[in-house]
Order: structure tokens, then sequence, then C-alpha cells
């Protein structure tokens, strides 16, 4: 677990150390201390992107949770992927062929199911040699399009609330990350959706230097649920082939979308196919988050740089869960897969959204991906409550999340984990529940959440 090693690591680290050992190792022929493992430096760039601090995920884990608390912090499902999916995941351990390395670029069998399955939703008929990437997950693929593309101080325009990958992915590369912010709507206590979520372009404009490289876009968002329109998304075109930017199109829930919203392909916009890679996440697409395959799909331009990169951080995905992933798309209009599954997180959304209606709180209504915002601000507990040293250092919206989940047994997580630490302020308010749990889970999960009737004030009074 990764919070066994923050606690190995000190908190700051001190370049005497090891020059203090360097000198001891020489000077007068004196031996270095029998435990050499403790003085080798880690790499600088490990103390940039928050890699070293003590994140979100360590302090709201199972370990630290009551032990029948119900998880809608993180973004996993409990509930298993399609029979045919797991049928075909079988019979591809037990074909020898598919149990070796697989090419770089992917199996052939998935990028041809890739082609078919969005071909028709890029306009395009796409090229399976040229233009289409898997990677051992989305985040790989990410990481591995700023491994091939930036030079050191490169600026990476991300949009906050911003998935928490994208930091480290940047400064672990040379770049530097300039935040741009959602704005809730001014009048929270208005039911709000998504859309209400919006970009100041003035602002976005101001953002884009001389430096600027790269802008990530995730549409539909995590964790704000926003489909961005094709207006905005426009505009940020427009921006892009002023500037010359690359375009990283974060869509891995582009099969999650609800209230019959339309899903605007980045890279289909005039002039941006050239510029945009666009990624893709069997996890979110079949419920199998670990399986780690995800794709690129994009001009070669960016696709064979990327390929470069990736062959030598991981060299080949996943061969037999490639198989199974070619099987699930090759399949699920046959199963008629990805309506029925919008149909069903469309239900276990609308059980999270009726037990806030019930609670009486504020919430943002997602246009699409499984995260709901809470809005926290109006609820209190009392001032000497007994919060650990881990959260009492941070925002409102840390402490709110503690107490959820030891008060009512319902884990979420704060949404200033996801912005810099200029605009934490904005995050503060919201907590992120997930709803991609099965439906009694999300039931008894709502029941429980009405236990936070007695610490909501409005008008500065209890309920």
């Amino acid at each position: 677990m990764l919070s066994a090693v923050y606690s190995t690591l000190p908190r700051r680290f001190s370049p005497t150390i090891f020059n203090t050992a360097r000198k001891m190792s020489t000077a007068n022929g004196t031996k270095a201390p029998a435990d050499r493992s403790a003085l080798i430096p880690f790499s600088l760039r490990l103390k940039e992107g928050r890699a070293l601090a003590q994140d979100v995920w360590s302090i709201f884990n199972a370990a630290n949770l009551p032990s029948d608390c119900i998880n809608l912090g993180q973004g996993y499902m409990n509930f298993a992927p399609p029979q045919w999916v797991k049928k075909a995941a079988e019979e591809a351990l037990n074909d020898v062929g598919a149990n070796h390395y697989s090419h770089p670029k992917g199996r052939p069998r998935l990028r041809q199911a890739i082609k078919n399955q969005y071909g028709s939703q890029f306009n395009r008929e796409l090229n399976t040699e040229t233009e289409i990437l898997v990677t051992s997950g989305a985040n790989e693929g990410m990481y591995s399009v700023l491994v091939a593309f930036l030079e050191e101080g490169d600026e990476v325009i991300m949009f906050e609330p911003f998935f928490d990958q994208y930091l480290p992915s940047v400064t672990f590369n040379g770049g530097k990350p300039v935040y741009v912010p959602l704005h809730p709507p001014a009048h929270s206590k208005e039911k709000q959706t998504g859309k209400d979520w919006t970009v100041d372009f003035d602002e976005l404009r101001r953002a884009i230097t001389h430096r600027t490289k790269i802008i990530i876009i995730n549409t539909p968002h995590n964790p704000v649920g926003k489909v961005f329109t094709k207006s905005e998304l426009e505009q940020i075109a427009a921006l892009a082939e002023e500037f010359n930017l690359l375009v990283m199109a974060d869509e891995v829930y582009d099969c999650l979308l609800y209230d019959d919203e339309e899903h605007v392909r980045f890279a289909t916009l005039p002039g941006m196919w050239d510029r945009t890679v666009t990624v893709g996440s069997a996890g979110k697409s079949f419920a199998a988050t670990g399986w780690r395959v995800g794709w690129l799909i994009g001009p070669e331009s960016i696709i064979r740089p990327t390929l470069a990169a990736t062959t030598r951080i991981v060299f080949c995905t996943n061969s037999p869960l490639q198989e199974a992933v070619a099987a699930g798309l090759e399949q699920a209009n046959s199963h008629h897969f990805f309506e029925t599954q919008t149909k069903e997180y469309e239900e276990r959304r609308n059980v999270l959204i009726k037990a806030f209606d019930r609670l009486g709180a504020k919430y943002t209504l997602p246009q699409g991906s499984y995260f709901i915002l809470l809005d926290i601000s109006d609820i209190e507990w009392p001032e000497d409550y007994p919060f650990p040293d881990s959260v009492l250092g941070r925002g409102r919206d840390f402490k709110a999340c503690w107490f959820i989940a030891m008060e009512v047994g319902v884990s979420s997580i704060p949404v200033s984990e996801f912005y810099c630490e200029e605009h934490t302020g904005i995050g503060e308010k919201f907590a992120r529940f997930a709803f991609c749990k099965d439906i009694d889970t999300l039931k008894t999960a709502g029941n429980r959440l009405q236990g936070l009737k007695k610490f909501l004030v409005k008008d500065g009074a209890h309920q």
C-alpha cells in the first residue's frame, strides 16, 4: 500500500545526507556505514507533482476507516465484468499463444475491434497499424504521450478539478502544470448539473504562453460529471489551432452518458484530428479496472512517437486480457451492452440522488461518468470533534469526508485534492461520491446518509 511506502520516506529530502555519507566513506579511509541503503538519495523529481505527499487515498483507505464503512470514495466497481468477457479471458488463458508477448502496438484482434467499434464515431476509417495503440491502462497511455512530447519546461494546461494522475505524469516528464478551474454556479443553493460548471475562456487564453505545449480535456469529466458542449469544445479547438497545441482528449467515460446527453469527440472537430490523441479505457467500459487495458486513437504523427515511449516503459500490454477486451468490443452490439449498461448506471445514479434529495442536501447532477459531487458546506460538526492529524491540517472538505465516514459509515473523497493550492477554496465545498456500485450497496449507503440530517444547518438552524 502507498501508505506503507510514505511511512518509510523522510518528510523532506536533504542532499546533505548523501554528501555526508560520501565524505564518511572516503575521508581518511573510513568505511561507510553498513546500512548504505539508508543513505542513497531518491530522485528529486519525486518531490514534484505531490508524488511523496500523503495523498487522499492513503488517508481515506480501509485501514483508517470503520470496518463496515461503505466505500463510495474510490471509483472501482463492486460487480464483475460481463459474463461473455470473462469467458473470453478464460479461453485466452488456455491459449498458449495468448500468454506470451504481444506486439507493443497491441494485439491485432484488439486493434481491429477498436477500429470497428470507434471508427464511425471518429468519422473516418481508422488505420490499425498507425492510428491505434493499445496501452497498459489509460493512465499509462497518457503518461507515454507526455514522455513522447514534453521537453523540460513545457507547459500543460489542465482543467480543475483534475484527475490526480495528470499532475505527477506531467512533472515527472519535466513539464509545468498550468491550472484553469471550471467554475461552479454562483448560486449553489439552486439545483445544478455538470453543464453549470463553466470555463472562463478569457482565463483560458491568459493561461496560454509561448511554453504551452499540451492541453488536457476530460469529457465526460471526473469528478464533476460535466459533458463539454460542442460550443465549448469549438472554442478550445480554436485556441489549440491558434497556438499550435497538442490536445489530449481523456474520454474514458465516453460510454456513460445520461439524460440523452451528446458526447462530442474532440478529434472530430474541424482541423483537430491532426493534433488530438483520444484516450480510451476497457476498465471503464467493461467494469474491469484492474485489467489495465486502455488505448489511444490519433494520427500517426502522435501515435508513432508514443509507441516508441510505451515500448520502453512497458513493452506490451497484458496479452490474454487484450483478447478478452477484443471479444467484449466484438460482441457488445449484439448484446446491446453499452445501451443496457448506461441504463443501469443511470439507475444507480438516481438511487444516490434520491438519497441526497431526502437528506435535503445540494449536489451536482452528473451528465456523464459515475461520480456525484455533494455540496458539504451546510454540514457542521462539533468544534471538539477528534479529527486525526492527517485531516486537521487539510481543508474543510477533508474534515467533512472524515466526519461522514466515521459518523454514518459512508466514505467519499474531498474534492480539493483535485486542485492546485491556489484554487483549493473552490473544491473545499464538495465531496465526491462514486455510484459504480450495485443497487443494494447504494441503497444502504443512501439510508446511512440520512444520519447526517441532524448535522445539516440551513439559515442558521439545524434541520
